[in-house]
């Protein structure tokens, strides 16, 4: 019988056979994988001896393959999995040893193996396997005709001596390696079900603790009844003392008819209670089953990466293993799949920054081989990810000096940096201390990406070096994107809420423990005087209110690290997230939605902007108790007694440089970091003057000119364009676009800024 006579009539032959070369190929994704990590593992065992476990393993995995392959008629893949099975007859026998060499020929039999399995390849694509198909045969061979010859049956042969590398065809590239398979994500229309699930489930909690309100108020009810019923009985004493026969019957008949009502309401009650708790827990399982249902091991997410760090360590003549610690370690699948390429970069980084070659590794004192530790765990009802190395480190002060040398800190700035607050320079855009890049890294491109996407999960990333001994990067997200560990606090009378991996401490303190300094209102925490501004003020919410005690939250590190005084602390909640609607853009200061158990409404707040936020008004003078100051740029009067100008550019140098140039003449001068920051500014400031960049992500100068002019209220706000890009149809473009004034970074300096600020809304009264 054929195979598609084995299917019946009721499939095509098309149908039967596409169905096969299906499941073919998810058992040879599953044997690549064992091949894989069976290779890795014997390359790096530090005996000669191959050990048997592991060779058993890796025929096992050729030899289903190879079965596999010939039910479904691929004959390629059929040869190339019994080649691959002699080489590892000739390890088991003792014949041959799989060193790098070998390892790289067999590691690129298995990444053939897929190719060969598709169908209606084009003809060029077609020849093109073939070829490789012959050069990955031709090197396994030659792995044969090294190997020694076979030793007496009854005698202990001695490990054969390590063959010459083989010819093996070209090594993938470090991106393609580090692609994991596509089984290690769950495919989108999956996951837009799991989002569903999620959903209805959540909302079936909320109805069902939507009953406790009702019930408190029949508590309540019961309570009240039972205050009538003894009300009753001592009517009803009072009657039979009055010895009136007719009053006394008719008070029984009364209690007699009342008293079921008593036994009613405490069913009714019971029932209720009952329901919601049935309810509540069922809502509560379907929740964690469709939770249990996005997670995954952590290894299966990142089972290529190994491969990844070893290939391209070989191509840089170095010695490097990426061991994974944690690998049973639950991870929802969406999230490690965002993460993908963060890990990536990092262990590029590893690799080729932090790892030494291995002449230089044993002059140092260290094994030639280099190791990288890829560790997952939970804690504290989150998700610590660690990359550590054994590496060079990197040098606190190589960071001081690229800072200082890239204009991104000031010489005496620098000067009284610590060193966690170095390390934080590695994850700016377009840092980086290799003076040379290369096809792998030193484009200043790789830390920013990880810290990037860390914060967009609502995580938080940060860098420790031991100069000489290695280098860590320490990552902690959220068990989950769906569900959140936040803390619940309330300003202004709302609920709002901050996640968890964002917030250092919380403390209660007395109002007399704030001090002024520099004109700012600072607590002292832990010996470091930490700046504290009001959450209603930040939220634009309206003046806080007087308090002797004062909540803080403290958010931030380093020179950003800021005390947010709330009304109160509601505690720790794990909130369902719900995105904001697309109609609503970037919200300042906020980054998605929750329903909390009442079915009231949370926002969930966006910590970075609310750094930036933060910053601002403290750079402004803001306060923090009601009526410490008057508002920025207002006299007592409210009359505007200075000049306000919004600075609007990606890059930290350009715009603060405009901001210390203005505000030592007198000006006003707020920052933003891109269009977006800027628009919302605008819509919740009063300025005089927007200087604005072209080039900037989100929304470009260009865009932000539009909105303005185009908007009834700040339409006719003056607009200077400050861009690098001096041609003549640069100049005509903007101006076109309707900037009042247009500046080239290349002739700028502070003359020129500050005449053009004062030709277009005049000096402030300080610099009149």
């Amino acid at each position: 019988m054929s195979i598609d006579d084995s299917f019946g009539n009721d499939f095509g032959d098309d149908l039967s056979q596409y169905s096969m070369l299906e499941l073919f190929r998810m058992e040879a994704q599953d044997g690549a994988r064992v091949l894989t990590e069976g290779l890795l593992r014997l390359e790096h065992l530090e005996s000669d001896r191959a050990d048997p476990a592991t060779l058993d393993a890796l025929m096992r995995a050729a030899h289903s393959i190879k079965g596999a392959a010939a039910i479904v008629d691929l004959a390629p893949v059929v040869r190339l999995a019994h080649a691959m099975e002699d080489v590892f007859v000739a390890a088991q026998r003792g014949r041959l040893a799989l060193g790098p060499g070998a390892v790289d020929a067999l590691l690129a039999a298995v990444d053939l193996m897929p190719h060969l399995a598709e169908p209606d390849a084009p003809a060029d694509a077609t020849a093109a396997e073939a070829a490789r198909l012959d050069a990955t045969l031709a090197a396994l061979a030659a792995l044969q005709d090294q190997a020694a010859p076979a030793a007496p049956a009854l005698s202990s042969p001695a490990p054969a001596p390590a063959p010459a590398p083989a010819p093996a065809p070209a090594l993938p590239s470090a991106q393609d390696a580090a692609s994991p398979a596509a089984s290690s994500t769950a495919p989108a229309f999956a996951a837009t079900v799991d989002d569903e699930l999620l959903a209805l489930a959540s909302q079936a909690r909320l109805h069902a603790h939507r009953l406790q309100p009702w019930i408190a108020g029949m508590q309540r009810y019961r309570r009240q009844q039972r205050g009538a019923f003894e009300a009753l009985d001592a009517l009803a004493d009072a009657i039979a003392a009055n010895g009136d026969p007719a009053l006394r019957e008719q008070a029984r008949t009364v209690l007699e008819r009342v008293r079921p009502l008593k036994d009613s309401l405490h069913r009714s009650i019971a029932e209720a209670e009952a329901y919601e708790q049935r309810a509540g827990s069922l809502a509560t399982r379907m929740v964690d089953g469709v939770l249990a249902l996005r997670m995954g091991r952590f290894g299966d997410g990142v089972h290529a990466l190994p491969r990844m760090v070893r290939d391209l360590a070989r191509s840089l003549g170095k010695e490097v293993r990426l061991e994974v610690r944690g690998a049973d370690v639950l991870v929802d699948r969406a999230l490690l799949a965002d993460m993908e390429s963060p890990l990536g970069h990092l262990l590029r980084n590893a690799v080729d920054h932090g790892m030494e070659l291995p002449h230089e590794r044993i002059a140092a004192g260290k094994p030639a081989a280099g190791t990288i530790v890829l560790e997952a765990r939970h804690r504290g009802g989150m998700l610590d990810i660690d990359v550590f190395d054994d590496g060079r480190g990197v040098d606190p002060e190589r960071i001081r000096r690229a800072a200082i040398a890239r204009g991104l800190a000031a010489p005496s700035f620098a000067a009284a940096l610590g060193d966690a607050e170095l390390m934080a320079f590695l994850f700016l855009p377009g840092f980086s201390l290799k003076e040379q890049p290369n096809e792998i890294s030193g484009r200043g491109v790789g830390m920013d990406v990880v810290h990037d996407a860390v914060q967009a999960l609502h995580g938080a990333v940060r860098a420790e070096s031991r100069p000489g001994q290695g280098f860590r990067t320490a990552i902690t997200l959220p068990l989950t994107q769906s569900i959140m560990r936040a803390l619940l606090v309330e300003i202004v009378g709302e609920a709002y809420a901050l996640p968890i991996a964002r917030i250092e401490r919380v403390l209660r303190v007395n109002a007399a423990q704030v001090r002024t300094l520099g004109g700012r209102q600072v607590l002292d925490i832990g010996g470091e005087q930490v700046g504290l501004v009001a959450a209603a003020r930040v939220l634009d919410l309206g003046e806080p209110g007087a308090a002797a005690q004062l909540a803080v939250v403290v958010i931030g590190a380093g020179r950003e690290r800021y005390g947010l005084v709330v009304d109160a602390i509601l505690g720790e909640r794990s909130l369902t997230v719900q995105p904001l609607e697309p109609t609503f853009g970037k919200l300042r200061d906020v980054a998605a939605a929750a329903l909390l158990d009442d079915g009231s409404a949370a926002l969930i707040l966006d910590v970075p902007d609310l750094l930036q936020s933060i910053a601002r008004l403290l750079d402004a003078g803001a306060a923090l108790q009601p009526g410490a100051g008057a508002s920025p740029g207002a006299d007592a009067d409210g009359a505007r007694a200075v000049l306000r100008v919004l600075v609007v550019d990606d890059s930290l140098t350009v715009r603060e440089t405009q901001r210390k140039i203005l505000a030592a003449h007198g000006y006003r001068a707020d920052t933003a970091i891109d269009g977006i920051d800027g628009w919302n500014m605008l819509k919740s400031g009063d300025y005089d003057l927007v200087i604005s960049d072209v080039d900037m992500p989100r929304l470009d100068g260009i865009g932000l000119l539009k909105r303005i002019r185009q908007d009834a209220h700040l339409g006719r706000l003056p607009v200077m364009i400050v861009s690098y890009k001096d041609r003549a149809e640069d100049r005509a473009r903007g101006l076109e676009a309707g900037a009042d004034h247009y500046l080239a970074k290349g002739a700028f300096h502070d003359a020129s800024l500050l005449d053009a600020v004062r030709d277009l809304i005049g000096a402030p009264q300080e610099d009149a």
